[in-house]
């Protein structure tokens, strides 16, 4: 470029870090990915590309969205970069690396780029519904409208209002049909659904968001309209959720945590039952074994009635008029609603924390462990909100540290599990498109005791039919045999009430090195059939172990 004449001048210029230099590096980096790693690489997703962008400061800023798949977090992880050189290099993880490439999990289909904790607050806190809101019953012609009425304090964030909004229906080959409907919604839900991508239906978000409510909302996304409209459509998610969180402005204190007024009465009846059961030991009736169990079912028992009252307490609120007055129906009750307590909405939409954690701070503790693992049969009946004493606090150290040595015990386990699976199926490749067998494995749904466990459309997802499936009333065929099935023959198949499938499986699979893709089925990770070469094995070995650590 001329600013230096010889390599050692040009060597001197770069040392001294002037303005042009970083200028001629932005040109240097790009359209050139890099590779980030985050040790423990648990799985494939532990290694990812991105598109590099310079910033002044030392540390590495790390997209929110991909720190679930790294399990990262910010409190000092440490990531390393790689530069591939090489243009094969650089293709390949551009193609198969790039972080927006990589929106499901390999482990099980399930979208990985998922808004957790402040994001899923903030998008539960503007679609949730407040009865007696400002502006409720107001008409507005488009969401336009509606945001300018918000922006200017006319209308509440969660007031009901009745609003026109735009949808688009795609056809099989993209054309999109719009289509405007008239929606009694919240002012909240019609906001959120400008950034739904055309193809996508405003019921999907006309509810209260909670995490799996969003991960659905990825999920299909990513089957109706692709990849590229689904990881903008994570990112606008994202923006509007941290924007959100910030203006509700939600916090907790001590008052949040609301102890329940049965509390008392409930451990006393407890206290009782267990003296019953001491009379009738020390007369002979029982004997220590059984004492000692009935002793622990009840406390167990009176800590689970203790923390339905507790969150039947936090679950509901009396409603606030917009003039500060308490609403009332119309027999003269004071009006009810799902309550905006904040350590309540926290749990509920999946945030943080949950139903156990909310019971330890203002239902009761309940029982602790021992180190040995027997349970202590006298249980904590205070909260944290009320404060332990002393002997409480000491049986609460016990289940602590007992906590903490499982779980340095665990990580070694499975580490150990992971490399001995891996060590046996790392040989495991799809060698061939079709072997040609008709056998396979006849899956219906999993009942146990009368419940269903898993539903024949979760087992049969992604899999090849061996057999052709037929309509049981006209017994025609609707797929035939070596047909992936989608969600789309799923429904159709759950549709028809056939309940039972035979797919074809790696069990049975005739190949003789390796496996079939007709026989393995759908990648998980990519949502279409696997693609030859891939190692299989160590996707399959990978995806057990990494939770387990």
């Amino acid at each position: 470029l001329g600013l230096a004449t010889t390599i050692k001048a040009a060597k001197k210029k770069v040392e001294e870090e002037g303005p042009e230099v970083w200028d001629i590096l932005e040109d240097v980096i790009r359209e050139h990915p890099v590779l980030l790693n985050r040790a423990p690489t648990l799985h494939r997703l532990g290694i990812q590309a991105f598109e590099p962008v310079l910033i002044e400061g030392k540390a590495i800023q790390l997209h929110p969205l991909v720190c679930a798949a790294f399990n990262a977090d910010f409190d000092g992880d440490q990531m390393a970069v790689h530069v591939p050189l090489s243009l094969e290099a650089q293709m390949e993880a551009r193609t198969l690396m790039l972080a927006s490439n990589n929106v499901l999990s390999p482990a099980n289909g399930e979208p990985i780029i998922v808004p957790s904790q402040d994001i899923v607050l903030g998008l539960y806190y503007m679609t949730r519904e407040k009865l007696a809101a400002r502006g409720e019953g107001m008409i507005f012609s488009s969401v336009a409208e509606v945001q300018r009425a918000y922006e200017t304090g006319q209308v509440d964030l969660h007031a009901k209002v009745t609003v026109r909004i735009k949808e688009h229906d795609l056809d099989l080959d993209g054309t999109k049909h719009e289509k405007i409907n008239r929606y009694e919604t919240t002012v909240g839900r019609a906001l959120l659904s400008e950034i739904m991508p055309a193809g996508l239906p405003f019921s999907l978000i006309d509810k209260a968001l909670k995490k799996k409510e969003i991960s659905r909302l990825i999920n299909s996304g990513f089957r109706k309209v692709g990849i590229r409209e689904t990881v903008i459509l994570a990112d606008k998610l994202m923006s509007m959720g941290y924007t959100y969180a910030t203006r509700a402005g939600i916090s907790i204190s001590i008052n949040d945590m609301l102890v329940p007024p049965e509390k008392e009465q409930l451990i006393a009846s407890a206290e009782a039952e267990v003296k019953e059961i001491e009379d009738q030991y020390v007369s002979g009736l029982v004997t220590q074994g059984e004492r000692y169990n009935k002793v622990v079912d009840i406390w167990g028992r009176a800590g689970d009635k203790v923390a339905d009252a507790m969150m039947k307490q936090l679950r509901e609120e009396v409603v606030i008029g917009a003039d500060g007055s308490v609403a009332k129906t119309k027999e003269g009750k004071d009006l009810r609603q799902e309550s905006f307590n904040a350590i309540y909405m926290m749990a509920d939409s999946g945030a943080r924390g949950s139903a156990a954690q909310v019971r330890q701070l203002a239902g009761m503790r309940g029982l602790m462990a021992k180190p040995d693992g027997s349970i202590i049969e006298t249980p904590i009946t205070a909260n944290f909100r009320d404060g332990l004493n002393v002997l409480q606090y000491f049986i609460s150290t016990h289940g602590a540290r007992k906590g903490l040595a499982d779980t340095a015990l665990k990580t070694a386990n499975s580490g150990y599990l992971t490399r001995r699976l891996v060590d046996v199926t790392q040989d495991l490749v799809v060698t061939e498109h079709d072997c040609g067998t008709s056998e396979g494995l006849v899956t219906k749904a999993l009942v146990k005791g009368g419940e269903v466990v898993e539903p024949l459309h979760d087992r049969i997802l992604g899999r090849t039919t061996a057999l052709d499936i037929l309509n049981p009333e006209t017994g025609e065929v609707v797929y035939s045999a070596g047909t992936l099935l989608s969600e789309d023959e799923v429904e159709n198949i759950d549709a028809l009430g056939i309940d039972e499938v035979k797919v074809r499986t790696a069990l049975t699979c005739d190949t003789r090195y390796g496996i079939c893709a007709k026989c393995y089925g759908r990648d998980l990770g990519r949502g279409k059939l696997i693609n030859m070469g891939e190692a299989v094995g160590v996707i399959a070995a990978q995806s057990i172990g990494e939770p387990g650590t």
